[in-house]
């Protein structure tokens, strides 16, 4: 979702281009941390140019769930450690 509203505020307002100077860091921000990209834009206007404590709060707050997202996923895939787990009750494997 983060990087469908990236991609309409983008195309229909200059939100981003008022914060980006280029397109190379919204593009890595699309790929990498959309909803980080789209906090640091909010955080600049709401600052207007500058970082203010709730600037701050919501981009640490975005890096944190673009994180856990990211994690979140490759979990799903079969990514991170690879054992298996190993169900034991009463001394007899049940899966």
């Amino acid at each position: 979702m983060p990087r469908l509203v990236l991609v309409l505020v983008w195309l229909f307002s200059d939100y981003l281009q008022n914060v980006y100077r280029g397109w190379v860091w919204p593009l890595l921000g699309f790929v990498f941390l959309p909803l980080t990209t789209l906090a640091y834009a909010f955080a600049m206007h709401q600052g207007a140019g500058a970082w203010t404590p709730l600037g701050i709060a919501a981009v640490v707050t975005a890096v944190l769930v673009d994180l856990g997202l990211f994690r979140r996923g490759t979990r799903r895939r079969g990514g991170g450690s690879g054992r298996r787990r190993e169900i034991v009750v009463h001394g007899e494997r049940v899966g």
